[in-house]
């Protein structure tokens, strides 16, 4: 069962039957410990480099453009993805598997934690899990940054200088200003969309 009569594929790789679509986004679900910058992470490697479904640039693009909606950001990547592959059905599939087994197991795991929460192995144990969520999300930055990177550098120097400038402009904005995302983000948009069309003039005239 594929979900389009005419389209087979996605990029490099066919469509998925939903039943894979479930398949897929379910062990997502299950193995999505870690908070936000892991699951992302996993997703990631699911979507891209192990079933080839979202391009790295794509991707990339996808996490751009849900830092603009409001709520959880990996519900509307999610929906993003499931719609790609699958259409309304791959939206639904795609959520009910990535949420319905990280809920369960969330439930079941607070119901244990609150008995073990104070206990000092329980609080060893959490000293060495943060580092190693920061090191994923870490990773994951990088991934992502990469593609929009490497475009630059294909452009010229000027638009490596302005995804730089964006980068550390925003970071700087975030951390020393406490600028409102939003704002950083519409603002990111607007200096980029007179960038590219200041170069397309240019090119016209050229």
């Amino acid at each position: 069962m594929t979900t389009s009569n005419t389209q087979t594929s996605i990029g490099s790789a066919p469509i998925p039957t939903l039943a894979k679509t479930l398949r897929v986004w379910s062990l997502l679900g299950a193995q999505s410990f870690g908070g936000g910058s892991a699951t992302l992470t996993l997703i990631r490697r699911a979507v891209v480099e192990e079933q080839g479904w979202v391009s790295a640039e794509e991707f990339a693009r996808f996490w751009a453009l849900v830092q603009l909606a409001p709520g959880i950001n990996l519900l509307a990547l999610t929906i993003l993805i499931g719609r790609k592959t699958g259409g309304a059905l791959g939206i639904a599939v795609s959520l009910f598997g990535l949420l319905f087994p990280s809920v369960t197991i969330t439930i079941l795991l607070t119901a244990g934690f609150a008995r073990v929460a104070h206990a000092p192995l329980t609080r060893e144990a959490l000293s060495g899990i943060v580092p190693a969520v920061v090191g994923l999300g870490l990773v994951t930055v990088w991934q992502i940054a990469k593609p929009p990177l490497v475009q630059s550098r294909a452009e010229g120097k000027d638009s490596v200088f302005l995804a730089l400038l964006l980068i550390v402009g925003s970071m700087a904005a975030a951390w020393r200003q406490h600028v409102p995302v939003v704002l950083i983000l519409m603002s990111a948009a607007v200096l980029g969309a007179a960038w590219s069309w200041r170069r397309s003039a240019r090119g016209a005239r050229s």
